[in-house]
This record gives structure tokens, sequence and C-alpha cells, in this order.
């Protein structure tokens, strides 16, 4: 069953390019610990090359040998097909056809989750190909940029296994975010629930605390979002908490609730005193159909290496400015997912802000040394428009050859 996808966008005839291969790399870092929430420890990098020489670059958020598997596992019928073996031969420039080739013929292997993830992978490298191929940046690819900058936050980072550890170490990284540069700044508050940091069990009072603890940190001017990460089981909860946080001026409350819980979803959207956002977990634009026309939820946050890639995700950004809605998309990897996010962003413009974080702030080591973006956090704050073809970043390829396990 067709329905609409997204191909590079531009004029006069296209380059003549077969695919040839489509290379998997799982990279893991060697200090990893695997107590830690944060996919950015590891990481698939996909290649894929072309009987021209032009190659493009892709990662998704998932577990990397599932990805790896479900790129390369043979495939066995007609709806459970290889998807490396559907791209060799094939047309590089035609990423819409491509991705549906791909959901089609392996859709009873999925349909969602893991195969669409590795579908992301595949699609930004691809995007990250045309655009080297043509000398284009992806956003001009994408119908061309809607604005001039972007203004990124700073996701802050906790420390500790305990409360006072705990605030002290955000309200740090809120102060080292401040003097680098950064006019927003998305702050963790998870001392309990099911990603509950270090395995804390403080009361939902206590996340107040913090919270209070980083907005005087910033002062007023700063633009605050917040990140519970599934914090209550309902929105009756929530609400007793967060019915209270409207003085901090919270920009948007991420996650509060499970992602499929859409119908307590709703609740908390009629009355949180704040607009709540979701998406960072959900694969293809049917999942956020559910999300907005369902959830009611009022930031729409696809993430480029798990939505589907940046085609999936540009038809996402379409529907929630159709319904309303903002859009700041999600991004916990490294710079190669990064520079997708940026592209697809400023072509976005009902897109908020984008999530970013340079070297001097990643803990993880994968995020500081695999891969070097074009973006640069100017002093006012905001990343100018990238310039170079593709998605403009360039991989340390030492990195990949020393970190790689698959």
């Amino acid at each position: 069953m067709p329905f609409a996808t997204v191909s590079p966008q531009f004029s006069g005839p296209a380059p003549r390019l077969k695919i040839t291969d489509v290379e998997c790399h799982v990279l893991l870092a060697p200090d990893y610990d695997a107590s830690f929430t944060s996919s950015a420890q590891d990481s698939i990098v996909v290649v894929i090359r072309t009987d021209g020489g032009v190659t493009g670059i892709g990662e998704c958020d998932a577990n990397p040998w599932m990805a790896k598997t479900c790129i390369e596992a043979p495939g066995t019928h007609t709806m459970g097909l290889c998807i490396k073996e559907m791209l060799i031969g094939a047309d590089p420039f035609q990423i819409g056809e491509l991705w549906m080739k791909m959901y089609l013929g392996t859709a009873m292997n999925g349909r969602r989750g893991m195969i669409i993830h590795a579908m992301s992978a595949v699609d930004m490298a691809l995007w990250d190909l045309c655009g080297k191929a043509l000398g284009k940046p992806v956003h001009a690819l994408l119908g061309g940029a809607t604005r001039q900058s972007i203004t990124p936050y700073a996701s802050l980072q906790p420390a500790g296994h305990r409360f006072e550890e705990y605030r002290d170490a955000l309200c740090a990284s809120a102060e080292k975010a401040k003097a680098i540069g950064f006019k927003a700044m998305k702050t963790e508050i998870t001392m309990n629930g099911p990603y509950a940091h270090g395995g804390m069990r403080e009361s939902y009072e206590r996340h107040t605390e913090v919270l209070a603890a980083v907005r005087k940190t910033i002062g007023p001017d700063i633009t605050l979002m917040v990140d519970v990460q599934y914090l209550w089981e309902d929105a009756a909860t929530c609400l007793q908490t967060v019915k209270d946080w409207a003085e901090f001026n919270v920009f948007f409350l991420e996650t509060p609730l499970w992602s499929d819980n859409v119908r307590e979803m709703a609740k908390l959207a009629e009355r949180a005193p704040m607009p709540i956002a979701f998406g960072e977990w959900l694969a293809t634009r049917f999942e956020f159909e559910e999300l907005m026309d369902v959830g009611k939820v009022q930031v729409a946050q696809p993430d480029v290496g798990r939505v589907g890639g940046i085609g999936e995700a540009k038809i996402v950004c379409d529907m929630a400015k159709a319904r309303g809605r903002l859009i700041v998309p999600h991004c916990w990897k490294t710079g190669i997912s990064i520079s997708g996010t940026a592209h697809l962003a400023f072509v976005t413009d009902h897109c908020a802000f984008i999530e970013y974080l340079p070297p001097q702030l990643c803990h993880e080591r994968l995020r500081r040394e695999l891969a070097q973006e074009e973006l640069v956090l100017l002093p006012d704050g905001t990343i100018p428009l990238p310039q170079k073809p593709g998605l403009g970043v360039e991989v340390d390829w030492d990195v990949v050859k020393r970190y790689r396990v698959a």
C-alpha cells in the first residue's frame, strides 16, 4: 500500500550512480558503562557505496548489533527481504521509492521498532550520498532552508548517587553551558521511576527542589526545558507535582508518562501548566499521528535515527505543522545524527530548538571522537546554516577502526 515519501528536490539531471555496497560498522566505546541509560556509548555507522565512488554515511539510535542484523539478514520471502540486497544496484537518488521498497519488503519483520530504526541509518546515508553527489547540503534537497540560523539547547548532565550530588552536578553543568553561550537548556530531573539516575529513589518534591536550583543558577532569561524520563504512571500523579511548576517558566515537560500511554497524555496536555513533549522512541508517521491526535501533545520530538530517517522525520514535521504543533527533534548520538537533525530543523520553520552538545559538554567518548560536524555555536547562542555538501560531517575512520566490534 504505497503512500507519500520524500525524495531529493533539485534541478537538472542527476549523476548516473548505482549502489554497489552497504557496510555496517558496529562501534562500542571501551569505557562504556552498562549501568548508564545512554545510547551514545555505542553506534552503528552505515556506509553506502556507489559505482561512481560517492559514498554516504548514516547512523541510527538503536542496539547496533540488532540494526546490523536488520540490514544484512538474508530474506526468505517477498515480505521479509534483506534490506542490503534490496539496495544493491539501485539508483540512490530515488530515496522515497527505496524507503517504500524497504518498508514493504520487510513488513512482516517489523513495520515499527528495530526495522524502522535500522532503515533510519540507511535513509540518512542516502541523503548524505545524494548531497555529496550534487554538491549541495541536505537542507537544499529537502526543499530549501526557511531560516539562516537555529537555536540549540544543551542537555545538562547529572552525576552522583545522592540528592545533593545530583542537584549540584546539574547546576554546575548549567553554569558551564551558560558560559559556553547556550541560550536554552534541558535539564534531566529523574531521581525515581524507570530511568532513575544511579538507582536513586527520591520523592517527587525533591524533583521540584532540583528544578528550582537549576532555574536559580541560569537566571530568568534562558529557556529551560525539563526531561523527567517516564517518571509517572498517570496524569493525575504527574499533575500533583508539576501543577506548581509554572513559576519556573518551563518551555516543555518531556516524557512525563510512558510513550504508549496516549490517553493519559491527553489528560495531562489539557491541564499541565506547560506544553508536553514526546516522540523520542517513536517509529514512522503513524505513531506520531496517534501521539498528536489521541495524545494531544503540543511538542513532537522525532529522532532522525529512529523515526525512519530524515525523509520520514520531514513528513512528521509537516504533520505537526498542519496540526499547529511545535517540533523539537530528539537526538542523542554522534555528530552524524546531530548533523542530520540540523538539516531537518533548517527546513522546518516551526522547529523551536535542536538538541546539541559540543565536545566540551559530552561525557561519551564516541560523541567526542567519531565525527566532526560542521555546526558551530555562535556568540549569540545560535548555529548558522550549514553549507557543505551532504550532511557536512567528517568521520574519523581511525576511530571507526579502533572501536569497531562487529
